[in-house]
Parts: C-alpha cells; structure tokens; sequence
C-alpha cells in the first residue's frame, strides 16, 4: 500500500533523512549500529499493508543525514529532540516507536522522557540496558556487596571507568571507541570488510565476544571480528550490503562512522543526563523482542526478565526468536512482524493521535 517517500526533516542538530510508506497511526522504527532506515525495508510494506504508517529514520551521523561534528549533537537529550521532530514532521501526537540497538535505548527514553508522545513501544535491548543505563537498579539501589566495576550497566561507575577497567583484562569495543582517532583510522578505510564482519559476527551465526581472547593493548577491532563467509547470507544478500556500504561511506573520509563513534563516546554523558530519570518507570503497553542468540543476552545478566517485569507494568511476554541475532529484524522479518503487528492491533485508537 503506498510508495516508498523520501524527506529531509530539519531539526535543531542537523537534518535527518527518512523514508516513509502508507498512511494511518505512525509507527517510528529507529534503528542502532551498523544500521540505517534501510535496517527496517522488511517492516515497511507490511506495516503499510496493516494500516500503518511506517516511518525509518537515518539516525543523525548515518546515512543519508547530516553528521555534524560535536558530541553535544548525539547525547540523549539530542536525540529526544530529533525524535520529536520527526514526530512533529508526521504531525503525529502519539505515535508507535519500535528500536533497535542504540534505537532501542533512544526509544526507552522517549517513552519515558515524553510519556504523552508514544502510546506503545517494541525495542530489541531492554529498558535501562544500554551502555549508559543503570540495569532498572533505580537512583539509589541497596548494597548487596556486588562488584559492578566492570558491568555493562550500573548505577556507582560511570561508563568509562567500567570500560577501562573491562579493557585490562581482553579488549572490548566501548573502550576501543572511547578515543578519537584510532577507530577512524582502522575501520573507514576497511569500510566494506569492516561491515561484512560486524553484520555477521552479530547475527545468529556469528561469535562477536571473541574479543574476550584478545588483549587491549596493539589490538584494533579488525583483528578480533572474524572474517565473514562470503555473501549471500540466509538475510542478506549482495545488493542488499551493498546499499550499507554506499550509505556509510557518504560521510566521507574520517565520517564514514560518524555516529556510531559518537554513540559510544557521549555514554558518560547519557549516564548523567540519566540520572534525572534512573527511577520512571516505563507505563506505555511494551514488546521486547530479540534474537535468542543476540550477545546482548549474554552481557546484561540472568535477571533481566524480572527486573524489566518490576519496572515495566504492562510489558508483553518477551518474544525470543530462535536462531536469530542482534540484527533480528533482518535476520527472521517473518517472526519479527508477526510479533510486532499482533502486538500493534492489540493496541487502543487512544494509543496514536494526531497533532
């Protein structure tokens, strides 16, 4: 139902690119990293054919946007206003947003920092997980004798001091990327083979946490992904990569990374500008799905279901979809829209509004 539409939505950080498909309630897809509104071409037509109107972003610094220097454009609170923006381009009230990665934390935290613009959420990472959350542990949690020194999330230590401390023992990516220059002159240049082994080591058949036997020390990030099997792929195939590959490097040299390098780095930042909002809940209806075989399971700690089941009252069982990995709405689309329209219809006309 519907074309394919193209717009270049100004906002106050720089102009984002973003298609467009059907018409009806919005549905927001925001994608992570390596993503792009290209991450979503799987949802578009089917939420178009459901009656929606599926929207996906190029997150600023991917893409087809701008990527404008400065930290200051990527934090959370940046984000938050760029989001709005684009609800506001589609005069959409009260929308649907769906998130995945770094989409997912940008989507938790609209939900949560402008309650009366969302009416239901999906995300594939859960609530407070990202690299600057507090694992749903609130402001001020008891002391249980715990050594968070070297979580992925935490409320006592700031994201940096957890990454240093992490890279003393095997490299890890969040340190790697902390310092500018290095990542830039390892990863743009490699652009095409750095993709392939980034996509595949976080999709079901990869083994990204293989850095765990790497030191930090004389090790980049292409010396520890592994070479990818030669495309196609069971979800992607060569023309598909390819328009990852085109779109990354519009940024040209030194900007091929842009925001994804920027993601990492302003996690200090988004960890206090969390602070404010480390004990609001999540109210809205919420879907969490995910590859089973997604790393990110790995990493966040056994008790992720009952902590988000305390602090997210009306979320759906969590979907785990077998086989699948990070990037798990390319990865199984079948499963992944089947999930995500059923929880959509479940939904309340009061659920999505126009401005």
């Amino acid at each position: 139902m519907g074309q394919l539409e193209e717009h270049r939505i100004a906002t106050p950080d720089g102009h984002i690119h973003v298609v467009a498909q059907g018409s009806g309630p919005v549905v927001l897809m925001v994608h992570g990293n390596p993503g792009l509104a290209y991450s979503w071409r799987h949802q578009m037509q089917p939420l178009a054919d459901a009656g929606y109107r599926a929207v996906a972003i190029d997150c600023l610094g991917y893409g087809r946007s701008d990527r404008p220097d400065g930290l200051e454009h990527y934090d959370s609170n940046a984000m938050h206003r760029q989001l709005l923006s684009v609800l506001d381009h589609f005069k959409a009230a009260r929308a649907a947003i769906v998130g995945q990665d770094f989409g997912a934390q940008y989507s938790w935290n609209l939900a949560v920092r402008a309650p009366e613009r969302v009416g239901a959420i999906a995300a594939t990472v859960p609530y407070d997980y990202d690299m600057a959350g507090r694992g749903l542990q609130g402001s001020n949690p008891p002391e249980d004798g715990g050594d968070d020194s070297m979580a992925m999330s935490s409320t006592r230590v700031r994201p940096s001091e957890r990454y240093a401390n992490m890279a003393r023992n095997h490299f890890v990516h969040v340190h790697y990327y902390q310092e500018v220059g290095p990542a830039e002159r390892e990863l743009g240049p490699q652009l095409r083979e750095y993709l392939s082994r980034i996509l595949y080591a976080l999709s079901g058949e990869g083994n990204l946490l293989r850095w765990s036997s790497y030191p930090s020390e004389g090790t980049g990030y292409m010396d520890v992904l592994e070479k990818a099997p030669p495309l196609p792929w069971p979800w992607l195939c060569e023309a598909e990569f390819e328009r990852f590959v085109q779109d990354y490097g519009r940024g040209g040299e030194g900007h091929e990374f842009a925001g994804p390098l920027a993601a990492y780095r302003v996690a200090d930042r988004n960890w206090e500008i969390g602070a404010a909002w480390a004990d609001h809940d999540v109210t809205q209806p919420a879907l969490f799905i995910c590859g089973a075989k997604d790393p990110v399971l790995l990493v966040i700690g056994a008790d992720w279901r009952e902590r988000m089941r305390q602090r997210i009252p009306r979320l759906r069982e969590p979907v785990l979809v077998p086989g699948a990995g990070h990037m798990v709405q390319q990865e199984a689309p079948e499963a992944f829209n089947a999930a995500l329209l059923a929880f959509l219809r479940e939904q309340p006309a009061g659920a999505f509004a126009s401005l």
